[in-house]
């Protein structure tokens, strides 16, 4: 079976190959979180510090080795990075599942959290190497859909997981092995250069100013919804609704965040230039939904919204990194715009808990109210500049 990729043809082993790589860029973190409750029973002598740097120091190393290897990957070989930051994953993530103590469990996340940090430009970079034009779109919102879904379905598998055995969720830091495998039917079809009509070959360098807005939305947009993630479950217990559905609704808006990737193309030729404002307004109103209503169904419908407004603009931020780099330059531009995404992570409890120190309010409410007038305002202002490279999609965009 061949695979059409704008530059010629692909084979479906080197389709999957690249999608693995798509489905393993989020599992950084994901084994802690259903521990998190239990670490001072499973480590009854760990202090708070320790707990807090096993959560946060390998989101901290990320960031700057999704730098690192955006700035290696310029005139050098992918697959070199990508195996390397693969293997270093996977061997890391066999570590965790027999570490004893805190301190090796906290050394060997940081680890991991390197090789993901190496892995996770790459994720989207592959994409933009192998795939142009339409085919780009298309396989970037798949890529974005595969990320999710399997950030769901590895949330539910770890949950049970960890019933049975604390060490067992590490499984899940092993399916880089699944990728490393595969990437050697990557290594037999490399990928081909660059269509000369191509709208990167119109690049010598990184378009900055364009880079840096894309950089500033997508952080905007990522810390919009994150209040999704980070808050929902305290505002079900101020509902006096059952602290299970807190999980179903944070479930439904990854789902959410999926759909959109599966028919990004179609999406953008219907909505053009208003990709992002019908994307704004979606996000917007599902915050208003969940902050408002203490009904399930509103509070569903929020957190659809809410995610299929991000999902359409997830993948669409990425395509728009790739076209304003040299073909040489891209997976650095990408690098840039994908840390935005981690930075957003760690910042946003803290900007919370400032705004609402600022207004003097502890509301769990407070958070969906504050972050859905951000984007109101960002929307109202994307409607007056619906032409612009960052905040639309201009005529050249979206007919290239």
């Amino acid at each position: 079976m061949k695979i059409k990729t704008g530059k010629g043809t692909i084979s479906l082993m080197v389709l999957l190959a690249i999608w693995s790589v798509s489905a393993i860029a989020s599992l950084p973190g994901l084994a802690i979180s259903p521990i998190l409750g239990d670490l001072n029973k499973i480590f009854p002598e760990a202090t708070d510090l320790e707990i807090q740097m096993l959560t946060s120091l390998p989101s901290l190393l990320i960031i700057p080795f999704v730098l690192l290897s955006g700035k290696l990957s310029v005139g050098r070989d992918n697959l070199k990075i990508l195996m390397v930051g693969l293997s270093v994953f996977f061997l890391s993530g066999v570590a965790c599942l027999f570490a004893k103590s805190m301190a090796w469990l906290i050394v060997i996340s940081c680890i991991l959290g390197i090789g993901a940090g190496m892995v996770i430009p790459l994720s989207t970079g592959l994409v933009v190497d192998y795939f142009t034009g339409d085919y780009r779109v298309r396989q970037l919102g798949l890529s974005s859909s595969i990320n999710n879904l399997t950030l769901v379905l590895a949330t539910v598998v770890t949950g049970y997981l960890a019933n049975v055995d604390w060490h067992l969720p590490f499984l899940v830091y092993t399916l880089p092995g699944v990728s490393l495998v595969l990437s050697f039917f990557l290594k037999r079809r490399r990928s081909e250069p660059e269509p000369e009509q191509s709208i990167q070959r119109r690049h010598k360098m990184i378009d900055r100013r364009k880079l840096v807005e894309l950089m500033l939305f997508y952080f905007f947009i990522t810390f919009a919804v994150l209040v999704v993630t980070f808050y929902t479950a305290f505002l079900v217990d101020d509902y006096k609704i059952d602290s299970s559905f807190s999980g179903v609704l944070i479930s439904l808006f990854f789902l959410a965040i999926m759909l959109p990737g599966l028919f990004i193309d179609n999406i953008i030729r219907l909505l053009k230039r208003n990709v992002n404002l019908v994307s704004l307004g979606l996000v917007c109103a599902g915050l208003l939904c969940v902050g408002i209503f203490r009904d399930k169904a509103m509070l569903v419908i929020g957190v659809l919204c809410a995610g299929f407004g991000y999902g359409v603009m997830q993948p669409v931020v990425y395509d728009k990194a790739a076209t304003i780099a040299p073909p040489r330059s891209a997976t650095l531009a990408l690098s840039f715009v994908m840390a935005m995404n981690y930075l957003a992570v760690m910042v946003c409890p803290f900007i919370v808990d400032i705004l609402r120190h600022i207004f003097g309010t502890h509301s769990d409410r407070f958070p969906f109210f504050f972050n859905a007038a951000l984007v109101l305002a960002a929307a109202v202002f994307t409607f007056r500049r619906r032409d612009n490279f960052t905040l639309g999609l201009d005529e050249s965009y979206y007919k290239n």
